[in-house]
């Protein structure tokens, strides 16, 4: 028997200085039985950061020919490619190609993750942004998120503050260009 997905309702409070976005929204995340707490807890955060008319959520590591979080505009064409973690460089190029923008928000070693992509061919490479959320924050977070949650998300400065029911964290976004 195949496992299902989990469904995680996660009420946001949503303060993005850097950007002049402000919203609450409830976000619906169904997480894939081979997805990882931290995988999904970086791809609700880049939704956080990316938050825009037309952003949507796909399948996560399911959606085989989208990437984890897309926008889309009024047309239904891609205008924003936004992968997670550690994608194959076939991946990032195709995005790339396809939209206006694309970005990589990593919860791993960013360092790592960029010499994966090191001699390979990506389209317009030095203009996709390399988002690092720190590590540790990412680890401590995500294990206690539970199925139904409250988060205020707020950014400053490149630093990201997160209220998670009661709880605060704080990382500093670090944005990297070496593809």
């Amino acid at each position: 028997m195949a496992l299902t997905a989990t469904l995680y309702t996660l009420t946001i409070q949503l303060a993005d200085m850097d950007r002049g976005v402000y919203a609450d929204f409830e976000l619906r995340v169904a997480r894939q039985p081979s997805e990882t707490a931290e995988y999904m807890l970086t791809r609700v955060l880049a939704y956080c950061l990316e938050y825009q008319d037309g952003i949507v959520l796909t399948e996560g590591v399911a959606a085989v020919d989208e990437p984890a979080v897309v926008v889309r505009d009024l047309t239904g064409r891609i205008t924003a490619w936004i992968e997670i973690g550690a994608p194959d460089a076939d991946r990032l190029h195709r995005g790339s190609k396809l939209a206006g923008r694309a970005a990589l928000y990593t919860h791993r070693d960013a360092t790592t993750v960029l010499a994966q992509y090191a001699g390979r061919k990506i389209h317009r490479a030095a203009e996709i942004p390399v988002y690092e959320l720190g590590r540790a924050f990412i680890g401590s977070v995500a294990p206690k998120i539970e199925r139904r949650a409250r988060l205020a998300v707020s950014v400053t400065e490149r630093e990201l503050y997160l209220d998670l029911d009661g709880t605060q964290y704080t990382t500093t976004i670090i944005e990297h260009r070496a593809l």
